[in-house]
């Protein structure tokens, strides 16, 4: 088995910031704020969060909040609750929570929840119980979860539990694996997994194992580095981790590192990218890769944050 590059993927992370007029630089420019949290975490993880210049990244993060109280993908651009949560979880890592104004913030992600207990992910009404997660958990990190009609979130959530035992998008929606994290994860959150059918679940995530001991998102997909996080972060919040080859999951993410430039890859010999860097390394502190930091299942920041 090989080992994890950690020189190298730090690295590589600290590259992709210098790199703004490359083109993958360009057109991640929406979500920089989501592309900030994968990269610091995964620094924080590695136990190098010192590398970057931690005035500089806080100061871009106030740039981007607005007026409402969300914070945005980069500068300039709209208010979403996915790029609160992230902004959020990065001044954890930073311990500067306190720089907030933690009312204001409280008030725009409530005013997101809908009259059934769901959350749209912005003004404009999308709905998809990702944003459920984000909402609990990024209230939760606030110590604010009694801003919102948390028996409502809950019972929602429940509403998009599948035969299968999985959850979707939406009521109706297929099981998918990153879908469940976040139901599972809410759930956690709110001390509500009695909602779960453990077994059946659990049953549903191990089949995501293949041969090549890497994890699907859903029956007969390829498999992905980053469901190593969100298949084995459910499984090990429902206490059925043990119900897969931990060691060949282990070969799978060091398998998919460009071990030259640094980096981790949805599967061998792709091009890397930091979402997969930071699920690889996410994955490997979950399967307790010496180290490496410990992270929370369910808040996905480091457990000392």
């Amino acid at each position: 088995m090989g080992e994890l590059a950690v020189g190298k993927h730090v690295k590589y992370i600290l590259s992709v910031e210098k790199r703004k007029d490359s083109f993958v630089s360009v057109v991640m420019d929406h979500i920089r704020m989501n592309g900030a949290y994968w990269g610091l975490t995964t620094l924080d993880l590695l136990g190098k969060l010192n590398t970057v210049d931690e005035d500089e990244v806080i100061s871009w993060i106030m740039e981007c909040q607005h007026e409402s109280g969300g914070f945005a993908g980069n500068i300039g651009h709209d208010p979403h609750i996915l790029y609160t949560l992230s902004a959020v979880q990065v001044l954890a890592l930073f311990n500067k929570l306190d720089i907030l104004d933690v009312d204001q913030i409280a008030t725009y992600v409530s005013g997101l929840q809908n009259e059934d207990g769901s959350f749209s992910g912005d003004m404009w009404g999308e709905v998809d119980t990702r944003f459920s997660y984000i909402a609990i958990c990024c209230l939760s990190i606030l110590r604010r979860l009694d801003e919102i009609n948390v028996e409502k979130a809950v019972n929602y959530i429940v509403s998009c539990k599948n035969l299968d035992g999985g959850f979707g998008c939406t009521p109706g929606g297929e099981s998918h694996a990153g879908q469940i994290f976040c139901c599972v994860a809410a759930l956690a959150i709110t001390g509500s997994l009695h909602h779960v059918d453990k077994d059946r679940l659990g049953w549903w995530l191990c089949e995501r194992q293949i041969k090549s001991g890497g994890l699907n998102g859903r029956p007969e997909k390829l498999p992905d580095v980053c469901y190593s996080w969100w298949v084995l972060s459910s499984l090990i919040m429902i206490d059925r981790v043990r119900w897969i080859d931990k060691e060949q999951l282990v070969k799978f993410i060091l398998d998919c590192q460009d071990v030259e430039n640094g980096g981790i890859s949805d599967r061998p010999e792709d091009a890397v990218d930091v979402f997969h860097t930071y699920f690889g390394v996410a994955g490997l502190s979950l399967l307790e890769y010496p180290g490496l930091k410990a992270i929370d299942p369910a808040y996905a920041v480091p457990v000392d944050v």
